[in-house]
């Protein structure tokens, strides 16, 4: 896979769990199909989504097999790899390996570990060594305690494997200095949604983020409209990225709220594991009422 090819709509898959917290297969099939209807061009297993820190190397193998079996050529298939430990990472890394991942997506050591210079620097070198699969770095400073600078991403694109990078940064001046910069070098796929239109226009790819699961607008369409001049369609599609931002993030403990939404949809998306709670009735009721008032059908 090239930086080419990493472009649109690339959604972290929900891992279906059912109540006993086992993973349900056939649901998950269904929720990749759904994904392609909605005009997926890769789709990532273990994301933040997928409720990573609840799956272990075996259970991400297997995910990313199902996935290809499903897929058939369709999309390649996505892996995160994040862990604060470099021996988990390279246990996920033999696992996205031995089971088919055509590319890997990596935060620096994550959640409770911030990183000096040298230390962020060798967990890379650890894992470029460990595979020749393509690398897309994941800035996500909420995760992470910090945040990458377009130095540090361009170091590391001058030295591994990378061909993009997943920007959860919110800031409007990082992304337009990361796109002016390294636009050209790597491919720069949004991560909160609501900065998905705008990001279009200064010149990212696409968009790895949570939101556009619900959008009337298909995802497939957000780079075209998102690169012509403002319009209704625009407006109507940022504003419900927005407000759906705002509510998934800020309902129950992630991502309790986006698999109760999805459920909504028809969309076998089963609850949480364990630590995570399933979203309450009253978060539901929440769920329900912002849809009512963005237009979004629900069951």
């Amino acid at each position: 896979m090239k930086k080419e090819d990493l472009h649109g709509y690339v959604p972290a898959i929900a891992t279906p769990f059912n109540e006993k917290g086992d993973i349900m297969e056939d649901a998950f099939v269904d929720l990749f199909e759904f994904l392609i209807s909605r005009g997926a061009t890769c789709i990532c297993i273990a994301g933040d989504n997928g409720e990573s820190w609840a799956l272990n190397a075996e259970e991400r193998g297997r995910l990313v097999r199902l996935a290809k079996d499903t897929s058939k050529g369709r999309v390649p298939v996505m892996m995160g790899i994040s862990a604060p430990t470099i021996d988990a990472s390279l246990a996920y890394v033999k696992a996205a390996e031995d089971n088919g991942a055509d590319v890997l997506l990596s935060m620096p050591q994550t959640y409770v570990l911030k990183a000096s210079e040298a230390e962020l620097m060798g967990r890379f070198d650890k894992v470029s060594a460990a595979t020749d699969l393509p690398l897309v770095l994941y800035n996500s400073p909420r995760r992470m305690g910090f945040s990458l600078t377009i130095d540090q991403t361009e170091t590391l694109l001058n030295n591994h494997n990378v061909i993009g990078i997943k920007e959860s940064q919110r800031d409007f001046f990082y992304h337009t200095h990361l796109l002016a910069r390294l636009g050209d070098k790597l491919s720069v796929m949004t991560g909160p949604c609501h900065y998905i239109m705008p990001a279009f226009g200064l010149g990212a790819k696409g968009f790895i983020a949570t939101g556009p699961e619900f959008t009337d607008l298909l995802p497939s369409e957000m780079a075209s409209v998102g690169t012509g001049a403002p319009d209704a369609t625009y407006r109507k599609a940022h504003n419900q990225l927005t407000v759906l931002y705002e509510l998934l993030m800020g309902t129950a403990t992630w991502p309790a709220s986006f698999k109760a939404a999805l459920n909504l949809i028809g969309q076998p998306a089963g609850v949480p594991r364990d630590p995570v709670h399933a979203a309450t009735s009253a978060d539901i009721d929440k769920i329900k009422r912002t849809f009512d008032q963005l237009g979004i059908s629900y069951k």
